[in-house]
């Protein structure tokens, strides 16, 4: 067993080191030998610097964090400006808390890691969740220890195929110590995490030590191709899930497309913004796949189990949710927004396709409803269609499915909205925080564009 690890820094002063737990081949023994302030293979590894921490093989370089409380930590908290680190081909295990917690840090790769049983703090107090001794900074992790990575005050980071199973839950994206945007949550199996959801974007209260005294946000993020299955089902979590528990809280124009969502605890896609003064517009929620996933609870509980559920007590402009596939649902899309969605070029194999369960609108035209019917029609029921429920408006339908079962493969992204009506592409960018406002950014899939974005006009 051996790794690589290469500092960033001007060609003239890098260096690559080796590492082996023996010593040996002039290899150094430790991490902490060849770069300051990093541990061994037995100790939470600390990177305050430029480096690429590269494992041989994610089966056999293992970081062992039992007792410990992070196996990888990024710490941009006490080394400012911290850009540039790579983390790859490791297995992160046993840690108390996250696997590996990044904070403060601009352009971190994490590829190619597989994190599992971690969050091994978490316990019992008084009939409640509990985890003893997490960091401070760590506002609303007292349920779940952080789940396998968290990233907080983080920008330009690539979460890149990483296998992410048997941890409390899967990936975060939080705000607790500072604004995390341009994200971006790419070809990750996040499968069997057992308390929470495989994917969250959750703008948190910020931490008493940064004088903030409103979220920070959670904002311009991708999440794509991943699969999340199978999270969730002994506490309550969701395949994606994006939340602001508190006023103020900022959660906007993400994007979650092309992702796998299956047999979750709760809904495939949740969206929960729980209080007044929040800011929850433009999320876009294109080409996933969505199975046999669990019903929402609390305030944002649903009658049956959904593919999606969207619940704002705030009102919300620019939700999209286009050429999704629904099946073993009893609803498609349950809309429990104060504001308005689009839903359209959808494919519903459901018992409702889209019930509107709050105070909002929703337009949902040019969707595939199991059957070639008018799904507000009475004559729907009888002849098979996915229905409608509350107040929804359905202009115009497709009379044969247009989205295969099973999901999208995108093209470029401006052809697909375009086909669907959604709105106008006034701009291609290499960055979504560029877009101008009023626009979203939705990634460029093929073609020579390919990895930039469509600035989309949403209204």
């Amino acid at each position: 067993m051996w790794m690589l690890l290469a500092a960033l820094a001007a060609p003239a002063g890098a260096a690559t080191f080796c590492v082996n737990p023996n010593g040996i081949a002039g290899c150094v023994k430790t991490i902490g030998a060849a770069v300051a302030a990093a541990g061994t293979y037995k100790e939470a590894v600390v990177i305050g610097k430029p480096l690429m921490l590269i494992g041989a093989d994610p089966a056999k370089t293992i970081i062992d964090a039992t007792g410990l409380p992070n196996g990888i930590n990024v710490d941009g908290l006490d080394n400012p400006n911290l850009s540039g680190v790579m983390i790859a081909g490791f297995t992160v295990k046993n840690a108390e808390y996250e696997g590996i917690v990044v904070t403060n840090a601009s352009s971190v790769t994490i590829v190619g890691n597989i994190l599992t049983g971690n969050d091994t703090g978490l316990t019992v107090v008084g009939g409640q969740p509990a985890c003893p001794g997490i960091a401070a900074w760590e506002t609303s992790e007292g349920e779940d220890c952080g789940e396998a990575i968290h990233l907080s005050g983080v920008d330009h980071a690539a979460i890149l195929n990483n296998t992410v199973t048997g941890n409390s839950g899967g990936i975060l994206l939080a705000d607790e110590t500072g604004a995390t945007h341009d994200n971006l949550i790419a070809g990750n199996a996040v499968v069997g995490n057992t308390l929470d959801c495989g994917i969250t974007l959750a703008s948190h209260p910020p931490a008493a030590s940064t004088g903030a005294t409103a979220p920070f946000g959670v904002y311009a993020n991708s999440v794509t191709g991943n699969e999340a299955s199978q999270n969730g089902l002994n506490g309550a979590g969701a395949g994606v899930g994006l939340f602001g528990p508190i006023p103020g809280a900022k959660m906007y124009g993400n994007l979650v497309v092309n992702n796998v969502l299956t047999g979750n605890g709760l809904p495939g896609i949740a969206v929960h913004g729980h209080t007044p003064g929040q800011t929850f517009n433009g999320n876009v929620f294109v080409g996933n796949t969505l199975s046999g996933n669990g019903a929402d609870t609390d305030d944002a509980a649903t009658p049956g189990t959904a593919g999606v559920a969207f619940l704002s007590v705030s009102p919300v402009a620019g939700t999209v949710i286009l050429q999704n596939s629904f099946d073993h649902e009893a609803i498609g899309v349950a809309w429990i927004g104060a504001g308005e969605a689009r839903v359209e070029g959808n494919a519903f194999a459901t018992r409702f396709g889209v019930d509107n369960l709050g105070p909002g609108t929703v337009t949902a035209d040019n969707n595939w409803w199991n059957c070639a019917a008018n799904p507000a029609q009475p004559i729907a029921s009888l002849v098979g269609c996915a229905l409608t429920g509350g107040l929804v408006t359905v202009n115009n339908w497709q009379t044969q499915p247009e989205v295969a079962s099973g999901g999208v493969v995108l093209a470029e992204s401006s052809a697909i909205l375009a086909g669907a009506s959604v709105g106008t592409v006034v701009s291609v960018t290499t960055s979504p925080s560029s877009c101008p406002a009023g626009t979203v950014a939705v990634p460029i899939i093929t073609g020579a564009a390919a990895g930039q974005f469509d600035c989309v006009v949403m209204h």
